[in-house]
């Protein structure tokens, strides 16, 4: 039995017998030109050894399991116990000897470094990085083993325990290992990231430095020196107050002291040492494959590394051919879907889409560096998306200005004119019920050619469909209503802005137009909840639902067992056959539809239940109307009053019975097109049960994790995929927990934009306006719709909404999110049902609490925080 290895013993394959640290510090030691301090590993078998029979451990574990990640009374009380009972185990002879073995082979020394390496810690896909403990310059073999005890029971430390609780590990598969390494006393030390750890640029080099030991800085408790370095050479150089540093005491352990006066502001590392020290760490990335996050020591002119690792926060670049520049924009964004994405959720929009997209960290992006490229197309297009999304615009606008993408004359393809939209058409309501009635026709047939499909027909059926659902989805009579209702609203908005002063003029009067199937869902669910509002018993089941969550399997049966119950249920039924292919984040076809999940619209349900009187719905569409005749009327009577008056108003008339006839299909295709989803979505789940019923995947959500053609394969040959399975379902974890950038380059870096506006009120958030007026109430941050609890004075605040998010638009006063454009699916609706809105305020949910008192400018585009 294997209880110590020495460093030259250790690859990186070995992290479940030496935990993370173990593993790179040992993969460490075998790379030319990287000094490693001497040291071994007590490796997770003597850790079993020793816990396998401690008595009571079992039990707590079992305590910790079935705790709250946020139950931070108990996880502290319990993982106390946990780290006592580990911390009074009696190491066996045969441990304890084995340690003092590997001491004595080492030679005579002052001090060690005793440090925690788990199972799970320092891995390529998650850091867990500060979860455990390190005990430096302890002194003597009985004071190694007292902590090597130590270590052990810093796996349960409150951190470690909570880290493991949020990200769902196991307990019992998370092992420890212990790193026991020769203490070295550094002139300086520090931390080095071989990509910039705020942009992800990967050719940055940033570095932190100080005086002493490096653990006083990593944790916190002393100012760094910072250092970037680029291409070779030093950037940016930070020199901070050095008053304190830690160092290592003779008896034993580490004090801090005062750094001496005529040091405190000198440079902790020379240019020549911050280079070589830089180049150390891309030796170190290369022989690794990813960037590291490294720890590093300085003692007589010579770097001695101490610990690499991963670095997990940065998102990934797609994949290319070629080593060429190129600039990303993020899909998701415009999409108002900014997750990560399942494989088969990204192929299968990839297969919908006309644009070429790359995927990266679970999310899909254009590739606009040849636009960028072209002058004339470039500014073209930073115009466009700025237009949508300023931040989008300025992040652009910031990598053409650093001449990121090499510029060429407008010679070509690439600056040939960009072909324009479609010739506007008259207001004829029967071109909208026209397309909308064609879409359905499709779709019926669709659903009854598909039934009878299976195995790989089902797959080539679903593959040829795409092309229909593209051929309606861009019906170029589509784009034509579209745009003929985007340009009559600006046409409206400027036009009035320059006649009548009026701003966003077009915002009223889109109000309640005909065939907005988005508005139309929010509306239908105010009649849900007239149906269910005379029977107490169903409202008192809703209310448990909610309270305590209940199997959406038996939901619906649920429902019959109670006065009124069979009512309750056909109205639920009733919407969810119209729109229960709708969820959030509907654009990935994996994700679990209402008609899947129906208990998710209990919260809006009962929230219609206490905050509207029956027939709101009719009223509510009503009283939009009426605002958007009234509007009219007004406008139309001004601008008659006006030089040339009459010929200004039969223009504007005009375009108003444009934007009215036309504003509310821009929400069909989407829906169209989710409700194809959906239709292929439960074919391909019948199909699933096929091959879980012969043993070719274990679940059903299995298919989830492989792009179509690779689900396509595995129907055709019926071989087994679990790993490549289990090894997205891994990725997917990782990729949930990145922030999607709004642009991307080949470098890694991620670019978030500004709106570099000086017109805001002091503290402001700026946003983009786009729904007019200015409301004052509570913040309510949400973060799933499944758990919104709104009343009437509540400003929804989260991070985007689409579709899935409207039944709570009727209940709400306003509007805030951190992703959206003046088009995207949240502004669309909030115009419709007369809420002011500011969207794309970055970091919105984490600027704003929940609770406070906020003021939304949904016409100038700010939010102000008033107080709690």
């Amino acid at each position: 039995m294997d209880y110590v290895l020495d460093f030259e013993e250790i690859d990186r394959a070995q992290i479940a017998l030496v935990g993370g640290k173990g593993a790179n510090l040992g993969e460490l030691s075998r790379i030319d030109g990287v000094a490693v301090p001497d040291g071994f590993c007590v490796t997770t078998e003597a850790f079993r050894r020793v816990v396998t029979d401690a008595p009571g451990l079992d039990a707590l574990l079992d305590r910790l399991a079935h705790l709250a990640p946020d139950d931070r009374e108990q996880i502290g009380a319990v993982s106390a116990q946990v780290r006592r009972t580990i911390e009074e185990c009696v190491v066996p002879d045969e441990v304890a000897s084995a340690i003092v073995r590997g001491l004595a082979r080492l030679g005579e020394h002052t001090g060690w470094a005793v440090r925690s390496s788990a199972t799970a810690e320092d891995l390529p896909s998650a850091s867990f990085a500060g979860q455990q403990d390190t005990y430096l310059n302890v002194v003597g073999p009985d004071e190694v083993l007292r902590h090597v005890r130590r270590c052990w029971g810093s796996l349960f430390t409150d951190r470690a325990v909570t880290y493991r609780l949020r990200n769902g590990s196991d307990h019992r598969k998370v092992h420890m290992a212990v790193v026991v390494q020769r203490m070295v006393f550094p002139e300086s030390s520090g931390v080095m990231f071989t990509a910039d750890p705020v942009t992800s640029d990967r050719k940055i080099t940033s570095i932190d430095a100080g005086f002493g030991l490096g653990e006083a800085l990593v944790s916190g408790q002393v100012n760094p020196d910072m250092y970037t370095v680029r291409d070779g050479a030093v950037i940016g150089r930070t020199i901070a107050g050095k008053q304190r540093a830690l160092h290592a005491t003779p008896s034993g352990g580490t004090r801090m002291r005062e750094v001496a006066q005529e040091r405190q502001h000198r440079p902790v590392l020379t240019d020549k040492q911050v280079v070589r020290l830089a180049q150390l760490g891309r030796r170190i990335e290369a022989h690794f494959g990813c960037p590291q996050d490294i720890e590093w020591c300085l003692l007589d002119d010579g770097f001695h590394v101490v610990q690499s690792r991963p670095i997990t926060t940065l998102f990934p670049i797609p994949k290319t051919d070629d080593d060429k520049h190129r600039v990303y924009v993020s899909v998701g964004h415009q999409q108002m879907m900014t997750d990560a994405m399942k494989p088969l959720g990204l192929s299968f929009w990839q297969m919908t889409s006309r644009a070429p997209m790359r995927d990266a960290g679970g999310r899909l992006f254009i590739d606009v560096t040849e636009r960028l490229s072209s002058p004339t197309a470039g500014a073209a297009l930073v115009a466009a998306l700025g237009k949508s999304d300023p931040l989008i615009g300025d992040a652009l606008q910031t990598v053409v200005d650093r001449g990121f993408v090499r510029q060429r004359p407008d010679e070509g393809s690439v600056a040939a004119p960009v072909v324009g939209a479609p010739d506007p058409i008259a207001a004829d309501p029967a071109i909208v019920t026209e397309l909308i009635a064609q879409s359905e026709a499709s779709l019926e047939i669709l659903k009854h050619d598909i039934e009878a499909k299976s195995g790989t027909e089902l797959i080539d059926f679903i593959r040829d469909d795409i092309g229909e659902l593209r051929r309606v989805l861009f019906d170029p009579r589509g784009l034509q209503v579209i745009m003929t209702g985007m340009d009559a609203a600006d046409w409206l908005n400027d036009r009035i802005s320059e006649w009548l002063g009026d701003q966003n003029v077009a915002d009223v009067l889109t109000q309640s137009v005909p065939h907005n199937v988005t508005a139309e869902m929010g509306l239908a669910l105010l009649d849900v909840a007239d149906a269910i509002r005379p029977h107490p018993q169903v409202v008192a089941f809703l209310q448990h639902v909610e309270d305590s969550g209940f199997d959406d399997d038996g939901f619906l049966d649920e429902l019959m067992k109670f006065d009124g119950g069979s009512q309750a249920r056909a109205a639920i039924e009733d919407y969810l056959d119209k729109y229960g292919m709708r969820c959030v984040g509907e654009i990935d076809i994996t994700r679990p539809r209402w008609s899947e999940r129906p208990t998710t619209l209990v919260p809006p349900i009962l929230g219609n239940i206490k905050g509207f009187e029956p027939g709101a719905a009719a009223m509510r569409f009503e009283q939009g109307v009426r605002n958007a005749r009234e509007k009219e009327r007004e406008v139309l009577e001004r601008l008659r009053a006006l030089p040339d008056g009459e010929t200004k108003a039969d223009e504007t008339k005009q375009m108003i019975d444009r934007v009215r006839t036309f504003a509310g299909y821009r929400e069909y295709p989407k829906y169209g097109m989710v409700c194809r989803y959906f239709v292929y979505k439960q074919a391909l789940l019948r199909e699933a049960d096929r091959l879980v019923h012969d043993g070719v995947i274990r679940s059903r959500e299995d298919i989830f994790f492989l792009r179509f053609d690779e689900l396509a394969d595995l129907v055709a040959t019926q071989c087994e995929r679990n790993e490549l399975i289990d090894e997205r379902r891994e990725d997917f974890r990782t990729y949930q927990a990145l922030r999607a950038p709004r642009v991307l380059t080949s470098d890694g870096e991620a670019l978030t934009g500004a709106y570099r506006r000086e017109d805001l009120p002091e503290g402001a958030l700026a946003g983009m306006a786009v729904s007019s007026g200015t409301v004052e109430g509570r913040a309510r941050v949400v973060l799933d719709i499944a758990h919104a609890d709104l009343d009437a004075d509540d400003i929804l605040v989260t991070a985007y909404t689409d579709p899935s998010w409207t039944p709570l638009f009727v209940a709400i006063k306003g509007l805030v999110t951190e992703v959206g454009g003046l088009m995207t699916h949240g502004a669309v609706i909030a115009r419709e049902y007369g809420l002011p809105a500011v969207v794309g305020v970055e970091n919105a949910m984490r600027l704003i609490r929940d609770g406070q008192r906020i003021r939304v400018n949904g016409t100038d585009g700010h939010v102000e925080i008033l107080g709690e």
